[in-house]
């Protein structure tokens, strides 16, 4: 799966075309190397991707292509979540 289809499906980034800015502005990284919005994802992979001042490090564990909002948070599990200041 696409990482920027992951991050609105999972609901890390609530719209695609944002999920896709953010993926190709250099601030997602999967297993701590740079990636693009096109890139794939498989389970077990960790996502690390940086909001600004937050930084949100999650591993997936699940990849659908639909779901329900309530089963949005068991796609993956939150390693970190730090803020930079």
């Amino acid at each position: 799966m696409r990482l920027d289809k992951f991050l609105k499906v999972s609901r890390i980034i609530k719209r695609r075309p944002v999920a896709k800015e953010v993926a190709d502005k250099g601030r997602c990284q999967i297993n701590g190397k740079l990636a693009k919005s096109s890139s794939n994802l498989v389970v077990g992979d960790i996502l690390r991707i940086q909001f600004g001042n937050r930084v949100l490090e999650v591993q997936i564990n699940e990849l659908k292509e639909t779901v329900r909002k309530e089963e949005a948070a068991q796609l993956y599990t939150v390693l970190s979540d730090t803020k930079n200041e």
